[in-house]
């Protein structure tokens, strides 16, 4: 028995959104990738839209209507995360300037060796520079693709034939 039409595309999106961040976490932690200003950015869609699809997905069958409010919601959060890494993914392609402040957290010391202590141990990541290329994309360009794809997808749901509710 397949699902119905009302839940197939937002919940093909929320896999595929949990799929991302999951992967992004990975590169980060098994990877030994680390992030950069644009990227952790980049994840608040993931942390803030996710949720609202969950819940759209769970209430689809007792409140349509909000589920479909819902998957409206979750996709616009994705859709303006596919602007914020589309930025990303241009200024990697040097189609323009990253953010001058991308590259280092601050650190506050009290005299010069501890500044000196913090400079050594201290991997600026910047935004301009892609750390890895798979299939001819970065991690931003994934993201981007990644977003836009959660975006219509969810949104997709909105349009599903009433009489294909659970």
């Amino acid at each position: 028995m397949s699902a119905p039409a009302a839940i197939r595309a937002p919940g093909l999106a929320f896999l595929a959104g949990l799929f991302a961040i999951t992967a992004a976490w990975g590169f980060e932690i098994i990877g030994g990738y680390l992030p950069c200003k644009l990227c952790l950015q980049e994840r608040m869609f993931y942390y803030a839209g996710l949720p609202v699809l969950l819940v759209g997905l769970l209430l689809s069958a007792r409140m349509p209507r909000l589920s479909r409010l819902l998957y409206f919601v979750g996709g616009g959060i994705f859709l303006a995360g596919t602007i914020l890494a589309g930025y990303h993914t241009g200024a990697e392609w040097k189609l323009w300037e990253g953010p001058s402040d991308c590259g280092g957290a601050p650190t506050v010391v009290s005299n010069a060796a501890d500044l000196m202590a913090a400079v050594k141990n201290t991997r600026l990541v910047s935004c301009s520079d892609a750390p890895i290329s798979l299939f001819g994309l970065s991690f931003a360009g994934w993201d981007t693709l990644s977003m836009l794809f959660v975006g219509i997808m969810s949104w997709r749901g909105i349009f599903a034939r009433r009489d294909a509710l659970i």
